[in-house]
């Protein structure tokens, strides 16, 4: 017979994170106490806050199954992020599901510059942006959250990572200034038509050889399409360096994120006949991490 829940043993919060952070040290997770206290957070939809002060709350026996579920997805690699099924970026929280990218910290800095290129061209350029590999659509819908008049298209390869990125745009109320295009690259745009003033992408930039020594969660777990073009993970950047100056109206700009390690290497693929390199803004740990460029 199966037991009835008044039967089950109480198991408090203080318990039950204890259990899981444990669990996590195992399995060699790092921060391994608030990794726990977060999923619980999550589970049982109560603040960390709530559990920090209330170690004596009993825990559903329901709810301690499915604690206890997604501490072992935890455990073997898979990141949170994808377990709670959202990620906060600028302030905004996204959905993200194994089909997108997880939006980074170091990624706000290209939106950060993307806003201010706007703003310094207002009056003067039409608020067109075009975001390629848009993903979860983190930096298009940012974008027209933060600006009003911006319109948007956001490409991408991944037909499942488009349905994301409509979800994300229609949580922020910006779906209707939002077109989305499955697109490798540039290929479905018609330059003769499509024209913008500023082209954002955070692409693909990861050497085939250095995935072997990125982080599991991320190795194991994240879009490999959306990691790496293979070879010296630099493809899609000359992709953008060469094809975009046509869909560029005169004096616009494109802003693309790049590897800790790039740098050189993409200052080297600029042609200064197309551009002009305006700056490599450095990430809030010293690494040069957006290239920012206006059409010549």
């Amino acid at each position: 017979m199966m037991a009835k829940e008044d039967d089950l043993p109480v198991v408090r919060v203080a318990e039950a994170t204890g259990e899981a952070a444990e669990r996590l040290r195992q399995a060699g997770v790092g921060e391994a106490r608030r990794e726990a206290l977060s999923l619980l957070a999550d589970v049982i939809s109560r603040d960390q806050t709530f559990l920090l002060t209330h170690p004596e709350h009993a825990i559903a026996p329901a709810a301690l199954k499915r604690f206890r579920a997604v501490v072992e997805r935890r455990a073997k690699g898979e990141p949170q992020q994808y377990i709670r099924g959202r990620q906060e970026f600028f302030g905004l929280e996204f959905e993200v599901t194994p089909a997108v990218l997880i939006p980074r910290p170091e990624t706000e800095l290209l939106v950060e510059t993307a806003l201010e290129l706007l703003d310094a061209t207002k009056g003067v350029l039409p608020a067109l942006v075009c975001d390629v590999g848009t993903g979860s659509g983190c930096i298009a819908v940012t974008i027209l959250h933060e600006e009003a008049r911006a319109r948007a298209t956001g490409l991408d390869i991944s037909h499942a990572a488009l349905r994301v990125a409509a979800r994300n745009a229609s949580r922020h109320g910006v779906a209707a200034r939002l077109d989305l295009v499955a697109a490798d690259c540039f290929a479905a745009l018609d330059a003769a038509r499509a024209r913008f003033s500023l082209i954002v992408s955070n692409p693909p930039y990861v050497a085939e050889e250095a995935l072997v020594g990125l982080q599991r969660e991320v190795r194991c777990f994240e879009p490999r399409v959306a990691l790496t073009p293979g070879g010296d993970g630099l493809r899609i950047i000359r992709k953008l360096l060469t094809q975009a100056p046509r869909l560029l109206l005169p004096g616009g700009h494109l802003l693309m994120e790049i590897g800790f390690d790039q740098g050189a290497a993409v200052e080297r693929l600029i042609d200064r006949r197309a551009w002009q390199l305006l700056d490599i803004h450095k990430d809030l740990q010293g690494i040069p991490r957006t290239v920012a460029l206006r059409k010549t």
